[in-house]
């Protein structure tokens, strides 16, 4: 016998399928945190309304300015209107007793262009915000001024101050012409002429200076003129319906971000198998048929109908299952007892039609005992500590009980030989089914296949196992059923040993082949029906 190499994919550090399948299985949580925001958005709006607000708006000339700028002169600008001093200022224009650090936390300045700045204001009251925003303005474009005049006044008394300079070599000059002018023949011409040359290149240095000088004083005419209040301070119509809206779609937005978030991390980090094929690969065993959670509240109205249906659909199916062994057959539940239950009492109410069926509650809380009262027909129901043999013969057996954390694993085997898995998708982790799979493997309990509670309605993944011949013959599939066993004589004889499996036509099947090759069974070595 060989065996063949492992070329399963590896699986991906991220399941999209998984993870998209998970957010709609939890959509209650994040619409939940969704609605949630929306209320609190709205109760905000009306619980804590926002101050009367009022605006104006300033133009901005700069001197500066060019078409390619990109907004750090208003920007400049901004930062300078939310300073203590122009906030200091405003209140001596206001004649407020108000502290400027709590009164720069009321208004701000926002740039809408270039050269166009909006000043808003909050105040008890749209007077006061209205003549808050004025005089703020008014500030500003004052303290903007005076900025510009400093500057200008700066620069002329620098003018000056070389004017200053040049007249003292001036008056050097014209000192050192009137000496040698004194000294008669000994005053050479050419030192002369240089003399006269220096005092009329200083005379013309100075008459320059003095018109820089002025003009200097003069500043930006333009510049101060142009900056002005282009808009008046007026209060800002308020809506508390508007707000609320805002608010509230704010806070369904956040709401939903949160609660999609979560859900996201949580089917990472949680690993809860949620497909078909990922449960029945960790369960080791084929998801057989699956079903509807059972209704809550008032949505069990419209759908029992359906739920009913689908389950007798299912119990009829593992009827025939049982049927074919009639051994005594467990349901153990994972994640829905109330599922489990309801699937046993139909599977015992098909069961009935051949003979006698007892129902052997191990479930938590007894659940079998207060749904027995509607069954079409009698069932016999005990519970598992009263239960004095594995099995009855003139009855049928059926165990009903749990393998949730906690489940007395060597208690199961008189349940039932044989077992089928009611599992909720998403309910127990990786870990935990591998724990089921091994525990009832370890108990010599074989699955007959796995029904599915509560699955997407979106998993096209397929939950059949297929292994090839050796997956085939393991569980009940590698037992002899009660009729072969009867009508096979015994015998001493040891068990025959095949000889392995040649290669046909001598070719490697090592790689070409999905499962190990078996040598074939003959009719004469087992007969089952």
């Amino acid at each position: 016998m060989t065996a063949t190499e492992n070329t399963e994919p590896a699986q991906p550090l991220l399941d999209l399928q998984r993870l998209g399948m998970t957010i709609r299985r939890r959509k209650r949580l994040w619409l939940s945190l969704g609605l949630l925001g929306l209320v609190c958005g709205a109760l905000l709006a009306v619980l804590m309304p926002s101050p009367p607000t009022a605006v104006t708006r300033v133009l901005v000339v700069h001197e500066g300015d060019t078409p390619s700028d990109s907004g750090t002169l208003v920007a400049t600008d901004v930062a300078l209107l939310q300073t203590t001093r122009v906030a200091t200022a405003t209140l001596q224009r206001l004649g407020s007793d108000e502290s400027p650090e709590e009164f720069l936390k009321t208004y701000q300045g926002t740039p809408l262009t270039n050269n166009i700045m909006e000043i808003s204001v909050g105040a008890p009251s749209d007077g006061e915000a209205v003549a808050k925003a004025q005089a703020l303005a008014d500030t500003f474009i004052a303290d903007y001024r005076a900025r510009l005049q400093t500057a200008a006044d700066a620069e002329a008394q620098g003018l000056v101050d070389q004017r200053d300079r040049a007249q003292s070599d001036l008056d050097a000059v014209n000192g050192t012409i009137t000496d040698l002018s004194l000294g008669g023949a000994s005053a050479s011409a050419p030192q002369l002429e240089n003399l006269y040359a220096r005092r009329a290149e200083l005379e013309s240095k100075i008459s320059d200076l003095n018109d820089q000088a002025e003009q200097a004083r003069l500043g930006t005419p333009g510049v101060v003129a142009g900056t002005q209040v282009v808009d008046a301070a007026q209060p800002v119509p308020g809506s508390l319906l508007t707000t609320a809206g805002t608010n509230a779609v704010i806070g369904l937005a956040l709401g939903l971000a949160v609660g999609l978030g979560l859900t996201a991390v949580f089917s990472v980090v949680r690993d809860r198998p949620v497909l078909r094929r990922e449960i029945s690969a960790d369960l080791g065993a084929s998801v057989i048929a699956q079903l509807p959670l059972p209704g809550r509240g008032v949505a069990r109205l419209w759908r029992r109908s359906r739920t009913l249906r689908e389950r007798r659909r299912v119990a009829v199916t593992l009827a025939r299952l049982v049927r074919e062994d009639g051994t005594a057959v467990s349901v153990l539940e994972l994640g829905c007892p109330e599922a489990a239950a309801e699937l046993a009492l139909n599977l015992a109410e098909e069961l009935a039609i051949d003979g006698k069926v007892v129902l052997v509650d191990d479930l938590p809380g007894r659940r079998l005992g207060r749904l027995a009262d509607a069954a079409e027909r009698p069932i016999r129901i005990v519970e598992a500590d009263s239960l004095p043999l594995p099995v009855w013969p003139e009855e049928q057996h059926i165990g009903v009980g749990s393998v949730s954390p906690g489940t007395a694993w060597t208690d199961l085997g008189r349940l039932g030989t044989e077992t089928v898995l009611v599992v909720r998708a998403g309910h127990a982790s990786t870990l935990w089914l591998h724990t089921v799979a091994r525990q009832l493997a370890d108990a010599g309990i074989p699955i007959i296949g796995v029904v599915l509670v509560e699955p997407d309605p979106k998993d096209r993944s397929d939950g059949t196992l297929w292994d090839g011949l050796h997956t085939a013959l393991r569980g009940r599939a590698g037992r002899q059923l009660p009729s072969a066993r009867e009508e096979q004589p015994a015998s001493d004889q040891a068990t025959e040993v095949f000889a392995p499996v040649r290669p046909e036509n001598g070719l490697n099947h090592t790689e070409d082949l999905p499962t190990t090759r078996f040598a074939p069974v003959r009719q004469t070595d087992v007969e089952v029906r």
